[in-house]
C-alpha cells in the first residue's frame, strides 16, 4: 500500500481502537444476509403505477405484514394495514373520519404505532443498528429507537414505554410518527432497486419518476433506448431532439416538453402552421381520460407533421456521412417519386399515403428550410438550457451504463447483438471493430463524450448516440431498421414490419445465454440476463423466464399503450437472499382504489431461482467493496499499530 495514502487515512483512524472496530464491523457486515434487490423496468412515464410498486416493494411490505400478522388481523385488516403503509397520509385522513370520539382514535394510534414498530423490527432483521437508524424519520430517530429495542424480560421501564407513545399522541405528533414510519418500512424492504431502462416517453410523468428516483436511497439505471433520446437530445443531437418531440406528439404529450421542462414550442408551432394542414396520419393518440379540443388537436397533427419531416431531413444527412451505419436503405426522402406519389423500397412501387411534402426539394431531399434550421437550433438552446432536464439527464448519467454486471446477473435493457448461428455480431466504426461487450463499452464511450461535450452537435459521438436509437447492430434497439417512414406514408402494414435481431429467439437458448454471461466475465452456473424492452405477451402464453432460468425479461406492459397487447400491467423482479422472484401485476387502475378498497395489483409469485445456501453480503458486489475496505485497513493496521 502506498505510505501516503495511509498516512491520510491514520488521520481518521487514530488510534489502534477505532481500526479494530471497523474491522470487526465490516467482518461482520460479510456474514448478514444479502439485502433485496428490485428490479423494474420499462416504465414510461407511469408515474402512479411505478410509485405503488415501489411503495409496496413488489409486494414484499404485504408479505411482511402477512407474516407478522396474519394470527392477529383478519384479511380485511391486513389489507387496510398495508394500505396504510403504502399511502400513510391519504389512509390517516379517511380513517380518523370514521372515530367518534378521541379515546377511540387514540387507542387506534396506540395499537397502529405498536404494529409499526413490530413491523420494522421485523423489516430491518438482517440490518445493522447503524443501518437501520439512517431509515429512521430524523425527528423520532430516538423515540423510534428507545421503542425498537425495549423487551418484556422485565418491567421496570413499561410505564416509561407506555407513557411515551400517549406524550407522542397528546402533543399532536402520532400523525407525523406513523407516516415516517411507513416510509422506513418501504425502504427497509428493498435494500437496492434497479430501473431496467425507459423511463422516458409515451406516459405523462417520466420527470415525477426522475425526481422520485433523485430521492431514493440506493438506485442504478441501465438506459433505455428512449432514455437514450432524451439524453442525446441534451446532449447536442438535433436528430434525437426531433424524434423525441415526434414521439411526445404522437402520444399528445407534449406538455412534458413545454410545461415541465420548459421548452418553447411557439416556433415550432408557427412553422407547422405556415406549411402544414390536418392530417389523420398524425393526429395524436389520445389516452384514455384525455380530452384535447379540436383546435388543441390539430396543433399538435401539424406540429407532428413538422418535426416528423425535419427529423427524416436531419437522419439521411447522418446516414450519407456515416457509411459505416449500413443504412442507406432509410434514405427514404430520396427514395420518393413526389410527382407521382410513390416510394419504391426493395424494388417494389407502393403509394404514398397522406403525404405532407411541403417543404422537401426533390432535388435535395435532406435539405431543411432556412426556418427549420432556425427552429431546431432554437428547441436545441432551449432544451440545453432547461435546470430541472439538466438535473435530471445528470442524475441519470451519474447512475446509468448501458449494462451492469450486479450480483453476478447481468442488467441490460436490450440485447447482445448476435447473428444467427449465436456469436457476437460485429460493427466497424471508424476502421476498427467491435462486438459483444466491447461493442457496449464504445457506445458508452461515445455517449458519455457526447454528454460531457454539449456544444459538438453532428460530430461523430452524437450520431453514434442517434444510431443507439435506431441502428442494426445497436445493443437498445435490437433490429434491423425502424419502420418510422412506412407507418406514416405506405398503407401496406407489410412494410412495417420490423426484423428483430437473433438475440430476441436466441435467447431462449441456455446454451447462448451462457455464452454471453461468459463473455461478460460471470458465471454462466450461477448468473443471470435481466432484459427489459421488449413486452412480454402473457395474454398469448409468452413466458418471461427463459432458458430454464438464465434469462428473465421483466417487461410486461408498464406503458397503458401495451397493456392490451400484454395482458398484463408490468413485471418485477425481486432478489433476496434466498432467491430470486419474479412478479406480475395487474392493471393500476388508482391510488384511490387501493386506499378505498385495500386492493392491491399483485398477481402470484414465480420463482426463478433459489439458492442452495442462503445468500451473504459477503458474496455481492457490496461485499467486494467491504473486501477492499479491510484490506486497506488490515494495511494500516500492519503500516502504523503492529510494528
Amino acid at each position: 500500500m502506498n505510505t501516503k495514502y495511509l498516512d491520510i487515512l491514520a488521520q481518521k483512524y487514530d488510534c489502534e481502537e477505532k481500526v479494530v472496530t471497523e474491522i470487526i464491523n465490516l467482518k461482520a457486515i460479510l456474514n448478514l444476509p444479502k439485502g433485496t434487490e428490485h428490479f423494474v423496468s420499462d416504465l414510461h412515464g407511469e408515474y402512479q403505477a411505478f410509485q405503488h410498486v415501489l411503495r409496496n416493494g413488489s409486494g414484499r411490505v404485504k408479505e411482511k405484514i402477512t407474516d407478522l400478522f396474519e394470527d392477529e388481523l383478519r384479511e380485511e385488516e391486513i389489507n387496510e394495514f398495508a394500505a396504510l403503509v403504502y399511502y400513510p397520509e391519504e389512509k390517516i385522513k379517511l380513517l380518523k373520519n370514521e372515530f367518534d370520539n378521541k379515546e377511540d382514535l387514540n387507542q387506534w394510534y396506540s395499537a397502529v404505532i405498536d404494529r409499526m414498530i413490530k413491523l420494522i423490527a421485523y423489516a430491518s432483521s438482517k440490518y445493522t443498528r447503524s443501518k437501520l437508524r439512517k431509515a429512521l424519520p430524523d425527528q423520532f430517530v430516538y423515540i423510534v429507537e428507545e421503542l425498537l429495542y425495549k423487551t418484556d424480560e422485565y418491567t421496570n421501564k413499561e410505564q416509561y414505554y407506555t407513557k411515551m407513545v400517549q406524550q407522542i399522541i397528546s402533543l399532536g405528533q402520532a400523525d407525523k410518527l406513523i407516516i415516517g414510519l411507513a416510509y422506513t418500512t418501504q425502504r427497509l424492504v428493498v435494500d437496492h432497486l434497479h430501473v431496467v431502462g425507459d423511463i422516458y416517453d409515451r406516459g405523462p410523468e417520466p420527470d415525477k419518476i426522475m425526481e422520485t428516483l433523485t430521492n431514493y436511497h440506493s438506485v442504478d439505471i441501465q438506459w433505455g433506448n428512449h432514455d437514450v433520446l432524451w439524453i442525446g437530445a441534451y446532449a447536442g443531437s438535433k436528430v434525437c431532439l426531433a424524434n423525441l418531440i415526434r414521439i411526445c406528439a404522437r402520444y399528445n404529450n407534449l406538455e412534458i416538453i413545454e410545461d415541465v421542462y420548459g421548452i418553447n414550442l411557439r416556433p415550432l408551432l408557427n412553422l407547422a402552421e405556415k406549411y402544414y394542414d390536418d392530417n389523420p396520419a398524425f393526429r395524436p393518440k389520445i389516452q384514455g381520460g384525455e380530452k384535447p379540443s379540436n383546435l388543441e388537436k390539430e396543433q399538435i397533427t401539424k406540429i407532428h407533421q413538422a418535426i416528423a419531416i425535419i427529423q427524416f431531413k436531419l437522419e439521411s444527412r447522418i446516414i450519407k456521412r456515416r457509411s459505416y451505419f449500413n443504412m442507406s436503405e432509410r434514405l427514404m426522402l430520396e427514395k420518393m417519386d413526389q410527382e407521382n406519389n410513390e416510394i419504391t423500397i426493395h424494388g417494389k412501387t407502393y403509394p404514398l399515403e397522406n403525404p405532407c411534402f411541403s417543404t422537401v426539394d426533390p432535388e435535395r431531399p435532406d435539405q431543411l428550410l432556412e426556418e427549420e434550421e432556425q427552429v431546431i437550433d432554437k428547441l436545441l438552446f432551449s432544451i440545453q438550457h432547461s435546470e430541472k432536464l439538466s438535473r435530471h439527464m445528470n442524475f441519470l448519467m451519474k447512475k446509468g451504463s448501458l449494462y451492469l454486471k450486479y450480483n453476478g446477473n447481468l442488467l441490460i435493457h436490450g440485447c447482445i447483438p448476435l447473428d444467427e448461428e449465436g456469436n457476437m455480431e460485429s460493427m466497424s466504426i471508424e476502421g476498427k471493430t467491435y462486438a459483444g461487450r466491447e461493442l457496449l463499452d464504445i457506445f458508452e464511450h461515445y455517449l458519455r463524450y457526447a454528454f460531457s461535450h454539449p456544444e459538438e452537435t453532428d460530430d461523430l459521438a452524437t450520431d453514434m448516440v442517434w444510431y443507439l436509437w435506431t441502428g442494426e447492430y445497436s445493443s437498445l434497439f435490437g433490429k434491423r431498421e425502424m419502420t418510422t417512414f412506412e407507418r406514416y406514408f405506405i398503407e401496406d402494414k407489410e412494410t412495417h414490419k420490423e426484423r428483430k435481431n437473433p438475440y430476441y429467439y436466441l435467447r431462449e437458448d441456455e446454451d447462448v445465454c451462457r455464452k454471453i454471461l461468459k463473455d461478460f466475465d460471470l458465471n454462466p452456473e450461477q448468473g443471470h440476463i435481466i432484459n427489459g424492452h421488449t413486452p412480454v405477451k402473457e395474454i398469448e402464453g409468452e413466458n418471461p423466464i427463459k432458458a430454464n432460468g438464465k434469462m428473465v425479461v421483466i417487461d410486461g406492459g408498464f406503458s397503458k399503450a401495451y397493456q392490451s397487447k400484454t395482458g398484463i400491467a408490468g413485471y418485477t423482479l425481486l432478489f433476496n437472499s434466498y432467491g430470486m422472484q419474479l412478479v406480475a401485476h395487474k392493471h393500476f387502475n388508482s391510488k384511490e382504489e387501493v386506499l378505498r378498497n385495500g386492493a392491491d395489483v399483485l398477481s402470484v409469485k414465480r420463482l426463478v431461482d433459489k439458492e442452495l445456501e442462503r445468500k451473504k453480503v459477503l458474496e455481492t458486489n457490496v461485499g467486494e467493496e467491504l473486501l477492499q475496505e479491510l484490506y486497506i485497513l488490515n494495511s494500516l493496521m500492519e503500516y502504523r499499530y503492529m510494528n
